[in-house]
């Protein structure tokens, strides 16, 4: 039987560190054909990945995928060049498709912001008659209010127009929540083609026996912090708790792994209130050294800002963490609760919610690690049960086959 091929649209893709390269990497295992649209890699510290650019490895063959870098902006640290950035995927991907003389079967677009992204793929799919499918990921045009603080009545009536031609457009619409789903439904959109199909984890999340020495073993409770450091994650609050806590001289240590736009912004909050030994900072890490570093931490750190938005969505490094054999520490509000409650994997607290949080620490900083350690053997069994990758992909196939 001749390879289906699948024209996958995402603006980041490897080196940059997505959940879609090990999507991608597991379809070319099964047997499909795999060409990636992608930018040049510059995310999350804004500058192009070192060994890329305009006129460097714009082709690449990545564990059998097919990537092609269409040129873009980086997004460097500014609004303004992250919209050009945006801006420039579109205008790229638009004159791909109108050269390129390649044939698809099927367009797959990886919806984390921009949504923009999607335009080209639209294009593409209604020149080669093929179907369209999108897996959202950030809700616009209210995850572009968040991250710009822009709330032009104009601008954000354009977008929701973009946004409604998008997914009319798609003849399959995949949610990373249940939330998702239903507030693209209260758009008007046919809901018989939103499906709730919820993000995995990449096989080396898994449970491990080595802790890893980045993480200081003392009295202290670890929470430890990995990922982007950027607004949304909602990290502001974090000084505050800080200072309560050292206060009232709890032992906890807040491990924080990563870049991002906030970084510089938060180690100033952290200095103007004195809490630095309360943090410790590491640089960003592969992925794969993820679960020696929370099996070397007491809780996962999960944070996301107050917003209605972001409490319909499940953080990507809340399955990680799950199927890691983490314990979880989530501050955030909304569905991924609900995850946390459930599962029985650790404490949730709301987002501003600092008499909340700081009862939470004054339980975990007895250091119960009997109680602890049931708590990761409880997430990683919900991750098993709701989250496998397995399954979860094989649901996929069936999809796109329909």
């Amino acid at each position: 039987m001749e390879k289906k091929k699948i024209l996958v649209i995402s603006q980041y893709f490897y080196p940059e560190q997505f959940r879609i390269n090990d999507i991608c990497q597991t379809w070319v295992e099964k047997g499909y054909e795999v060409t990636v649209l992608a930018g040049i890699p510059n995310y999350p510290q804004g500058d192009f990945f070192s060994g890329y650019g305009y006129v460097k490895n714009r082709r690449q063959m990545y564990k059998g995928i097919d990537i092609i870098r269409i040129p873009i902006v980086p997004r460097k640290q500014s609004s303004i060049m992250l919209g050009l950035n945006y801006i420039s995927y579109v205008i790229s991907g638009k004159l791909w498709s109108l050269f390129n003389k390649k044939e698809f079967d099927y367009v797959f677009i990886y919806e984390v912001s921009p949504i923009t992204q999607a335009i080209p793929a639209v294009s593409i799919a209604k020149k080669l008659k093929i179907p369209c499918y999108i897996y959202v990921m950030d809700l616009w045009p209210e995850n572009f209010q968040i991250i710009t603080g822009i709330n032009n009545t104009f601008i954000i009536g354009v977008i929701d127009k973009i946004v409604d031609y998008i997914y009319n457009n798609c003849t399959k619409i995949f949610t990373a929540s249940k939330s998702f789903k239903k507030n693209i439904a209260d758009r008007g959109i046919d809901n018989n083609k939103i499906y709730f199909w919820p993000q995995y984890a990449e096989d080396f999340y898994q449970p491990v026996q080595e802790k890893s020495s980045k993480i200081k073993q003392d009295e202290k409770v670890n929470l430890t912090f990995a990922g982007n450091i950027g607004e949304a994650q909602g990290l502001d609050i974090l000084p505050t708790i800080a200072e309560k806590a050292k206060a009232e001289n709890l032992k906890i240590r807040f491990n924080v792994i990563g870049n991002g736009r906030y970084k510089s912004t938060l180690l100033a909050e952290i200095q103007e209130k004195n809490v630095e030994d309360i943090f410790q900072f590491i640089d960003p890490v592969p992925p794969e050294e993820i679960p020696s570093i929370l099996n070397a931490s007491d809780f996962s750190l999960i944070t996301l800002k107050k917003d209605e938005i972001l409490s319909m969505t499940i953080p990507a490094k809340l399955q990680s963490s799950m199927a890691s054999g983490a314990a979880i520490f989530l501050i955030a509000d909304g569905e991924a609760q609900d995850i946390v409650r459930e599962s029985r994997a650790g404490y949730y607290n709301d987002a501003n919610d600092i008499n909340g949080i700081m009862k939470n620490l004054r339980e975990i900083a007895k250091k119960d690690n009997s109680y602890i350690n049931q708590m990761k053997r409880n997430s990683r069994t919900f991750y098993e049960e709701n989250f496998d990758k397995k399954y979860l992909l094989d649901k996929m196939d069936k999809f796109l086959v329909d």
